[in-house]
């Protein structure tokens, strides 16, 4: 499986204060393959600050603050079914870095679970019902287990 991804840097920040452009490849190839994915795969990685993510999290989901990433899978046209454009991620490091503090983890291990968690929604996975929700999480561990990654749904003692 192919995959291409366009990072696309909407801040005031460096592309190398971001993961770079392969290891993005490697965790959405990692996730969309844990996944069953066989096709080669477009993926639009936008890095955007708290103000537009927040604004999208509102005009898309009707919840009025910044959140962590965004996924808005591609919509086929009627009658195209072979295109290789599975959507776009919208993430902002804003809320990572201080999720990280909150959960105690690495920006890079942050970084990596998301891009796995939404690649998963581009495949139409969810977590609405808690059937669907172990379903997903099952799937984000064993990707994040094959990159090197711990378990993030374990629960860290303080």
């Amino acid at each position: 499986m192919e995959i291409s991804i366009d990072l696309q840097i909407a801040t005031d920040e460096k592309l190398e204060d971001y993961p770079s452009i392969e290891k993005i490849e490697l965790w959405a190839r990692t996730a969309l393959t844990v996944a069953g994915r066989k096709a080669d795969s477009e993926i639009t990685v936008r890095m955007v600050n708290s103000d537009e993510i927040h604004e999208l999290n509102n005009t898309y989901r009707h919840v009025d603050r910044p959140t962590n990433i965004l996924s808005f899978p591609f919509e086929l046209p009627e009658g195209v079914d072979d295109m290789p454009l599975l959507g776009d991620l919208v993430i902002c490091k804003e809320v990572l870095e201080r999720e990280c503090v909150e959960q105690h983890k690495t920006l890079e291990e942050h970084f990596c679970h998301l891009i796995i968690h939404g690649c998963l929604h581009l495949l139409g996975f969810d977590h609405i019902e808690d059937d669907e929700a172990d379903e997903m999480e099952g799937l984000e561990v064993v990707a994040l287990k094959e990159l090197g990654f711990k378990d993030p749904y374990i629960e860290i003692e303080e």
